[in-house]
């Protein structure tokens, strides 16, 4: 395994953090209604009360 294939591996993880961070906030944004409307997963407050969304089973 070469450090070029390990770096591609970091770089692809961080680029699918991002966009799932990126629609999160942007889901988050929605109002309240909006969300039950399009049948968004409920919002769980973790420890640091930072809103993470319930990913479904």
């Amino acid at each position: 395994m070469s450090i070029l294939s390990s770096l591609g591996r970091v770089a692809t993880r961080y680029v699918q953090n991002r966009a799932r961070h990126r629609s999160e906030r942007e889901l988050l944004s929605l109002p309240i209604e909006l969300r039950k409307d399009i049948g968004w997963p409920e919002i769980v407050i973790n420890a640091q009360n930072a809103p993470r969304i319930r990913r479904a089973p």
